[in-house]
């Protein structure tokens, strides 16, 4: 029995939902996002909540029965309020600035490497070591902070490189004289 699963979400002041099939539409005022539920689940809207349960008591219908109860989560979150991730940026030399939508990154290459952030994605500097990606999808936040974050990750002897804000570096130490 999924805990999570049991619980409904309920559908947050300012933002409508709709559930046809098995799709489920979030509208809010930060935009508006769909997710397509399993066949394996079955998605209702009652009392200003959305429910989800598997249709039968196989593994596959409880393995997608809690991960699709998330999902409308966080839909209903990305609408309202959005995501965010943060990134920090260690080592000499090393800095982030805007350049229009674009990101330039000085990580230490020959070349500055410049990412240009996917449609629905805000990247913000407020600090040339601090990048801030927001946007109302999770995953495509999650994803463009790791695509930044694989150019140069963190070294485990210095620490030089970018990495998540609040990410614990396990340090190694050097070569003994």
């Amino acid at each position: 029995m999924s805990r999570i699963g049991k619980k409904p979400v309920p559908v947050p002041a300012g933002v409508t939902a709709s559930v046809d099939g098995q799709k489920i539409t979030a509208k809010g005022p930060k935009g508006e996002l769909h997710f397509v539920a399993n066949d394996e689940v079955k998605v209702e809207l009652n009392d200003n909540a959305v429910s989800v349960t598997p249709v039968n008591d196989s593994k596959d219908a409880r393995s997608k029965w809690g991960m699709s109860r998330t999902m409308v989560e966080n839909i209903f979150k990305g609408v309202k309020d959005g995501f965010e991730r943060k990134l920090e940026i260690n080592g000499v030399g090393y800095r982030a600035a805007l350049q229009g939508k674009n990101l330039q990154l000085q990580l230490g290459f020959s070349h500055d490497v410049v990412y240009e952030a996917p449609e629905g994605i805000t990247i913000a500097v407020p600090k040339p070591t601090e990048i801030v990606v927001t946007g109302i999808n999770k995953q495509q936040v999650g994803q463009v902070a790791a695509e930044i974050r694989e150019y140069r990750g963190p070294e485990p002897y210095k620490g030089k490189g970018v990495k998540y804000a609040g990410e614990r570096i396990v340090r190694k130490e050097g070569k003994k004289k």
